[in-house]
């Protein structure tokens, strides 16, 4: 179980430091106008409109590998004991300390003065 865990949190960091690199790499909208006027370099890899669709679509793929390993993570990262089935309030109930002590209450500088029927 610990290689599991250890191989799902290495598949989590690579990926997000994957997207981060991916993220950064990405031109953003407004420097579609810049590179329409000359002033940005169009000469990429995988053309002017290519290279947004690839990156922005091997981002999606890492975003989605991100969460469904931080899933499995949260998932088998937990630990489980065989609880009773029931509510909720019931295996609270049974795992409740069975005595509890409570402190004396004292009354306020008048209130113990009131009186109670």
């Amino acid at each position: 179980m610990n290689v599991m865990l250890t191989i799902l949190l290495a598949v989590q960091m690579i990926s997000a430091v994957a997207m981060v690199g991916l993220i950064l790499v990405q031109h953003g909208k407004g420097a579609d106008m810049g590179a329409a006027f000359g002033s940005g370099g169009s000469g990429s890899l995988f053309g002017a409109s290519g290279s947004a669709n690839f990156l922005s679509r091997t981002t999606a793929v890492l975003a989605s590998v991100f969460f469904v390993s931080t899933l499995a993570l949260a998932y088998f990262g937990t630990p489980r004991t065989a609880t009773p089935s029931g509510s909720v309030l019931e295996n609270a109930a049974l795992t409740a300390p069975a005595s509890v002590v409570s402190a004396p209450v004292i009354p306020a500088s008048g209130a113990g003065q009131i009186p109670v029927k």
